[in-house]
């Protein structure tokens, strides 16, 4: 329970007050399983707007949840990797291809999860990276990594990308461990972490199945609750940060 399913529930749960966009952008298309999306329906995707220059208004389709929309990840995506390296332009594409969107509040990224040319577009395209964490034991180690990421694409291509903060998923206070790392966290990176916490819950883990987030599948849920949580925070400190460059 990590990135892609913070990605969908947290989309899922701003599109109550928001009109909200989700780029599927794992060659896995997780996110877009999450939603509802079954793979024929998934042409023309991302592989279709970042290798063959696809207007990204035509790949963006509606889901089940009122105010979400997706750009699903299609098969081909797989090897898009590899076709990025040596097309015009190729770290910034994405970000050309979602200039001229509009009529969305917010726009999410699902990356893959690892570092190579389609996480790049999105760097260079984001205006903030929110990180979650697993509560697990090579967790610090992880993040120092992505920090110094985000530090090289801000002074390579995109100045205004900034670390949103930090999101602590699995975590079960009952467990030592758990409970260490997310002290190593809160001590290293302080405010940038999260007061939310995602616990470990099996409704999450089964909303997937179901082509649903967990908001919709089970709202009452610890899960469901959390992701509320945290969307209202993530709200609070946009808001604050709105202020202060007013």
């Amino acid at each position: 329970m990590g990135k892609t399913t913070t990605a969908v529930n947290l989309a899922a749960t701003l599109a109550a007050r928001h009109k909200v966009l989700l780029v599927d952008l794992d060659p896995q298309g997780n996110a877009s399983t999450g939603l509802g999306l079954d793979r024929p329906a998934r042409r023309p995707g991302t592989y279709a707007v970042l290798i063959e220059g696809r207007p990204a208004t035509q790949a963006i389709r509606a889901t089940s949840v009122p105010n979400l929309s997706i750009l699903p990840a299609d098969h081909d995506l797989a090897g898009g990797e590899v076709e990025l390296v040596d097309l015009p332009g190729r770290e910034t594409r994405l970000r050309d291809a979602l200039a001229g969107i509009t009529g969305f509040d917010w726009v999410l990224l699902d990356c893959p999860p690892s570092l190579g040319f389609i996480t790049l577009n999105a760097l260079v395209t984001a205006d903030a990276v929110l990180v979650p964490l697993q509560a697990e034991f090579y967790a610090l180690e992880g993040v120092s990594q992505i920090t110094q990421t985000i530090e090289r694409v801000r002074r390579g291509f995109n100045p205004k990308l900034e670390l949103e903060g930090i999101v602590l998923t699995m975590m079960d206070r009952r467990n030592n461990l758990s409970s260490a790392v997310a002290d190593d966290v809160r001590g290293h990176f302080g405010p940038k972490v999260f007061e939310t916490e995602i616990p470990r819950n099996i409704r999450v883990s089964e909303a997937p199945s179901h082509g649903l987030p967990v908001t919709v599948y089970d709202f009452r849920s610890p899960g469901a609750q959390a992701y509320v949580a945290l969307a209202t925070e993530l709200l609070r400190r946009d808001r604050a940060r709105r202020k202060l460059s007013a």
